[in-house]
């Protein structure tokens, strides 16, 4: 099955000159979600992962589904003010702004073994956000996993860990 065959391109989303990569299509087909699940969980599957960290939101869509792919935990990371306890938090650049991201101070032990998900990677920024929590937490983290690589954008180069995608657009 090509998982590509399920995305559509969404012009001038969300504003002009942004090409948005849609995955709504891929949730709504059976058979496409789960391969796109069995295909970001297939290189963790004997790594002993204690819980997956999805990225708001649509990383929440896939890393819940691979936690349990996986029988593991699952660890949000989220928008600033939307964590009812302490978190710590990171900001970071996106190719059309700024945001910031934020995980539950307590959410992951030292030495927990961990995959951080999302949909698509682009520039890069939020998922080396998120990596870099974790590491202040002290995880240990197994890699990094999305759906989508942007590779004309040359996120991967600012991940620090081991990164795993499905599909790559571009060059």
């Amino acid at each position: 099955m090509d998982l590509n065959d399920h995305l559509r391109d969404i012009p001038n989303f969300p504003k002009p000159g942004i090409i948005f990569k849609d995955i709504t299509p891929l949730l709504g087909h059976a058979e496409a979600f789960a391969e796109s699940i069995r295909a970001l969980s297939a290189p963790y599957t004997d790594s002993a992962i204690t819980a997956v960290v999805g990225i708001e939101s649509r990383g929440f869509i896939f890393g819940a589904a691979m936690a349990r792919y996986l029988n593991c935990g699952f660890v949000p990371i989220r928008k600033p003010g939307k964590l009812p306890a302490h978190t710590i938090s990171r900001s970071y650049d996106l190719e059309y702004g700024s945001d910031c991201v934020e995980i539950h101070a307590d959410a992951l032990a030292a030495g927990e073994r961990i995959v951080i998900v999302d949909d698509v990677l682009a520039t890069g920024g939020t998922l080396a956000a998120a990596v870099g929590l974790c590491q202040d937490i002290g995880a240990d983290i197994v890699g990094a996993a999305c759906l989508v690589e942007l590779a004309f954008l040359r996120g991967r180069s600012t991940i620090t860990c081991p990164l795993h995608t499905v599909i790559t657009i571009g060059e």
